[in-house]
């Protein structure tokens, strides 16, 4: 299984519209952040954690021209309001995209982008995609998907776990139960937004607490903002932690349903 970090920034991006701080201004490509969104690719399909505000851009730059299904996360626009783009990859495949997530996103999804499911002569050429409810771990493509429930403040969100690799994103707290279910792993991706605390998102402290506790071979730290230098941050973190970087890609092992 390849994963290609498509981007690892928060929602603003990095840099930040109107900023001219060191981090905005610099000229290292790892310190360059698009929205967060994750690219899986086995078995010859391709499946994407999120529809990212960059989707289109991220196809541009790492070559996509093919995406099988969907996961959603949540519904909060950096993470959801790429969908539009997915109407491109429908023109190449010539059938719905299915798109995969909790009953509150999907239906969020569904109020806010209404036009892509609701019929109406009028409307030109948009998205065609099917909406799958999940609540429970499926199999997608030889793939065993289990969502993993985190709160993102207080709204309840997904983050997935793939095989002995799991994508948290937007997250505060990962109750007990959920923690079990992230065991053994080979990759953690957790977010980790800055240095300072956040009441929605986890520190770097906080992301290094939960890497130090679950234990996984490695975890990488994403959806960053511009408080933290690639370079910089990652000499100060731990063994065993780093930095996405947009474009990071990763090689893991399915061999099991764990």
């Amino acid at each position: 299984m390849k994963i290609t970090v498509l981007g690892c920034g928060t929602s603003t991006g990095v840099p930040v519209i109107g900023c001219k701080c060191n981090i905005c201004i610099s000229k290292d490509i790892k310190n360059k952040r698009m929205r967060s969104s994750l690219f899986v690719t086995t078995n010859h399909k391709n499946i994407i954690i999120d529809t990212s505000t960059d989707l289109r851009q991220q196809a541009l730059v790492y070559g996509i021209e093919r995406i099988d299904a969907v996961l959603y996360t949540h519904p909060h626009a950096d993470h959801i309001h790429g969908i539009d783009e997915l109407r491109s990859f429908n023109m190449i495949q010539k059938k719905p995209i299915p798109c995969y997530g909790s009953e509150f996103t999907m239906n969020r999804i569904r109020y806010m982008f209404d036009y892509i499911f609701t019929t109406d002569a009028n409307d030109g050429w948009k998205p065609e995609l099917e909406t799958f409810l999940i609540s429970a771990p499926f199999d997608l493509f030889g793939l065993f998907i289990q969502p993993v429930n985190v709160y993102h403040g207080k709204m309840e969100i997904f983050g997935y776990k793939i095989g002995r690799l799991a994508y948290i994103t937007d997250c505060s707290q990962i109750p007990d139960n959920s923690k079990k279910m992230l065991d053994n792993l080979d990759v953690l991706i957790l977010g980790a937004l800055r240095h300072k605390p956040h009441p929605t998102h986890l520190s770097i402290e906080g992301a290094l607490q939960i890497g130090a506790e679950l234990k996984p071979k490695r975890v990488i730290l994403t959806h960053l903002s511009h408080n933290l230098d690639y370079a910089e941050t990652n000499k100060s973190l731990p063994k065993g932690f780093e930095l996405a970087y947009d474009g990071m890609e990763i090689e893991i092992e399915i061999n099991d349903r764990q």
